[in-house]
């Protein structure tokens, strides 16, 4: 009986070590197994993580630069894979020239022949069709560009400001071209492009206008060239020699070096930095002195009191042409009194020449000084 239950002892612990194929796996002292989590949400858990510390890298990395350090294995599947941007000292060395890129496009419209220029300008003479004027502006755009080359030393801040004005110049050339005189369109049009590209550089040189007439523009453009011309001949370059090369006045052409020659000033700045004293504390006063003011009252005054006395024996005629013609200030014409009095036009101008003479003579006896006197009497 010991012996079965030994044998049988033995095989239920054999059972323990040994196990059979058909036995149940509850009766298995195994741990459970681990649930692997879907490599899906792995992912999705990484990315949150880098997400977050590239957040706190933006401080020291652009934005642009912060999404491209991103490695491309902690991207999802729904982005895009962008290329490495370019540094910027590789961005520097290529920089956009718009003076370049101008030229190129203008270089796009041909050339017109002789007889393509005089066919077009006469049909636009005619017609005055505006795609006829752009086909002369467009095929011109070349002369502009050579003609404001010549003014580029007077004009170094934009070249492009003086290819602008010079291509306004080229379109008033165009609406003032008159074919049928006998002159090429380009000749005409070159004095237009340098009078509008002369004209800006002279509005604009500085804040205060160094030429406003015909004859101080002539003299900015040509008298740095006189000068370099009589230097070259041996000659001093003088004031008196210049105005008559160049036939304009003397004072002109000193008015104009000093302006070249001098900088702008404001007049409300102080003389010094350390000055209460403004530069225009000491400019002229353009207004007359007190005595001559107190004189020249009196002078009106006594004026006004001999005229009074002089009408006063005036009599029909004289007295209408005195006092609504020659002091009136809207004064009436002939016409208008020969009609009142019913006689002639020249009838009343015979009668104010007579009048005048016996005026001049009154104010004669009564002022013997009245020729020093600025006396704004007609005909005096």
């Amino acid at each position: 009986m010991s012996t079965k239950v030994s044998e049988s002892q033995v095989n239920k612990d054999s059972a323990l070590v040994e196990l059979p194929e058909e036995s149940p796996p509850l009766a298995v002292p195994v741990s459970p197994p681990i649930e692997e989590k879907p490599k899906k949400k792995l992912k999705l858990k990484l990315k949150k993580k880098s997400i977050s510390d590239h957040k706190k890298a933006k401080k020291e990395l652009s934005p642009k630069k912060a999404l491209q350090e991103i490695p491309a294995s902690e991207k999802t599947s729904g982005e895009k894979e962008t290329l490495p941007a370019i540094p910027k000292e590789e961005k520097d060395l290529v920089s956009y020239d718009p003076l370049q890129q101008y030229l190129k496009e203008i270089s796009k419209y041909p050339l017109l022949s002789r007889e393509e220029e005089e066919r077009l300008t006469k049909e636009y003479y005619k017609t005055r069709d505006p795609k006829i004027a752009y086909r002369l502006v467009t095929s011109n755009l070349r002369l502009v560009v050579k003609i404001a080359l010549d003014f580029q030393k007077f004009w170094m801040q934009n070249f492009l400001d003086l290819i602008q004005e010079g291509n306004v110049g080229l379109m008033q050339a165009v609406k003032k071209f008159d074919p049928y005189r006998g002159v090429k369109f380009s000749y005409y049009a070159s004095f237009w492009i340098k009078a509008y590209i002369l004209k800006f550089i002279m509005d604009n040189w500085r804040l205060v206008k160094i030429g406003t007439t015909q004859a101080q523009r002539k003299l900015f453009y040509n008298l740095r060239k006189e000068k370099e011309k009589l230097d070259a001949m041996g000659f001093e370059p003088a004031a008196k020699l210049i105005s008559k090369r160049l036939n304009v006045k003397e004072e002109d052409v000193i008015e104009m070096e000093q302006r070249l020659s001098a900088g702008e000033v404001s007049l409300d700045a102080p003389i010094k930095d350390d000055s209460d004293e403004l530069h225009r504390d000491f400019l002229a006063d353009p207004s007359a002195k007190v005595e001559d003011q107190v004189a020249k009252k009196e002078v009106i005054s006594k004026l006004r009191s001999i005229l009074e006395e002089f009408g006063k024996d005036l009599k029909d005629k004289e007295r209408v042409i005195f006092y609504e013609r020659l002091l009136a200030e809207e004064p009436l014409t002939l016409q208008q009194i020969g009609q009142r009095f019913g006689v002639s036009r020249e009838r009343i101008r015979q009668i104010e020449e007579r009048l005048l003479k016996k005026l001049r003579k009154y104010l004669k006896e009564r002022l013997p000084d009245a020729e020093n006197y600025p006396l704004a009497i007609e005909g005096s």
